[in-house]
């Protein structure tokens, strides 16, 4: 070593602040890589993306292999420096080569190069696998005594070092919804909408989209023909249950206007030829969840399900359109669009609304956070909260909101005037 020139030290010792910088940038940028962008681009065939893939599949021989490169390099840059420190300023230089030394491998080797490789791990990760993956194949025999002592250390603390499993990375239901809901700017609003919607179905059930009971478009058999003619051409669905006297007691089934146009064109048209007509009715219970409905609706070839509770009495009617309306948004051809529900607007900034409005619409439409866990209409939600049916002018607080009882039938709450109560936030 007293035999090289100072010169060609300085160029040494240059060469290995590089070769440490190097190091520092590949270990953070192989550990920051997106494990699904990796993914993607070994799909795609990057040969780069290929080999960081394979590394990363032994994160503790990887590591071996970087660290001991880093610091074999680090610890001759500290013996160069010192010889260097040693023939210009003597002995007095050693603590003053040390302190340089580590000011400089602190800032050029370590702090910059993976600053750098955080932000952008990609561009230093997939160039690093290629001298990376060369390097771990020659020192392989020190690399596995390194993790060897490493490992062994590790398991008197009971952890177990093992290949990286590739379902280890599998995102759970909240946070693949957290990954969506945070894709503003490579997502569009309306696909991020569409995927929250899909997230929801497993969440959602029949009993929060259906169109109630007493909301259900029917015809009753018992009406004059004519009457019933009426109804089938003023539908303003494609499907229509039939029935005598009860919905719930005697459902004959559902018709398909398709069908029972071409016999309303019949010279000799009957009751009997309308009921022929009609198809059986598709019933599900309550608390089918929507994902489920979905697939029960392709399995079923039906478009249409009616809703039972635990007792058999029917509770309201699904259709394919409704569900499909939780991903993608509503129909414009749909005639009980909630998006033009009928309400109020007062200058105090209150909102009076039908008490039969579905509290995840209302949530939805006017970005509200009304409780969703229990009653679905805002009559419900009143009637649990007071546990009666209230006066007119009763006035309750629920969450951040006021709720008015403004209309009060024998039966049920009609009108509702609801305000939220901080100021600052407003109905969009």
């Amino acid at each position: 070593m007293n035999s090289i020139p100072t010169s060609a030290l300085f160029g040494i010792l240059l060469l290995l602040i590089v070769l440490s910088a190097l190091f520092s940038s590949s270990e953070t940028g192989m550990m920051a890589l997106n494990k699904y962008r990796l993914k993607h681009k070994v799909k795609q065939g990057h040969k780069g993306a290929i080999k960081a893939q394979k590394l990363l599949e032994s994160p503790d021989r990887l590591l071996g292999v970087i660290l001991l490169g880093n610091n074999f390099v680090n610890i001759l840059a500290s013996s160069i420096a010192t010889i260097i420190a040693m023939r210009l300023i003597g002995e007095a230089g050693i603590a003053l080569a040390a302190g340089i030394l580590t000011l400089v491998i602190l800032v050029f080797s370590e702090v910059a190069p993976k600053t750098l490789a955080a932000m952008h791990p990609e561009r230093i990760a997939y160039p690093a696998a290629y001298f990376l993956t060369p390097l771990l194949k020659i020192f392989s025999p020190l690399v596995w005594l390194v993790n060897f002592f490493a490992n062994n250390f590790l398991r008197l603390f009971g952890v177990k070092v093992t290949r990286n499993d590739p379902d280890s990375h599998a995102l759970s239901h909240e946070e693949l919804q957290t990954l969506i809901n945070e894709a503003t700017g490579r997502l569009p609003k309306q696909y991020r909408t569409m995927l929250n919607g899909i997230m929801q179905l497993e969440s959602i059930t029949v009993e929060d989209v259906m169109i109630p009971k007493q909301d259900i478009y029917a015809i009753d058999v018992n009406e004059p023909l004519e009457e019933i003619v009426k109804k089938i051409l003023r539908s303003p669905f494609t499907r229509i249950p039939v029935y005598r006297e009860s919905l719930d007691d005697d459902l004959l089934g559902i018709i398909n206007l398709r069908k029972a146009l071409p016999l309303l064109t019949k010279q000799d048209l009957s009751l009997k030829d309308i009921i022929k007509a009609t198809r059986p009715g598709y019933f599900i219970p309550e608390t089918t969840t929507l994902n489920i409905q979905l697939s029960s609706f392709n399995a079923h070839k039906r478009h249409m399900a009616l809703i039972v509770d635990e007792y058999g009495n029917l509770q309201g009617l699904l259709t394919l359109e409704d569900l499909l309306e939780e991903i993608v948004g509503k129909f414009n051809t749909d005639s009980r669009d909630k998006a033009f529900m009928k309400v109020d607007m007062h200058k105090d900034g209150s909102i009076t609304f039908d008490a039969s409005e579905f509290i995840r619409d209302l949530n939805k439409l006017y970005h509200f956070e009304l409780p969703t866990n229990g009653p679905k209409t805002l009559n419900g939600l009143i009637q649990e909260e007071l546990e009666t049916l209230p006066e007119e002018g009763t006035c309750l607080k629920v969450g951040n909101y006021i709720l008015e009882v403004m209309e009060v039938s024998k039966s049920a709450i009609e009108k509702v005037k609801l305000k939220q109560m901080d100021p600052t936030l407003r109905y969009k």
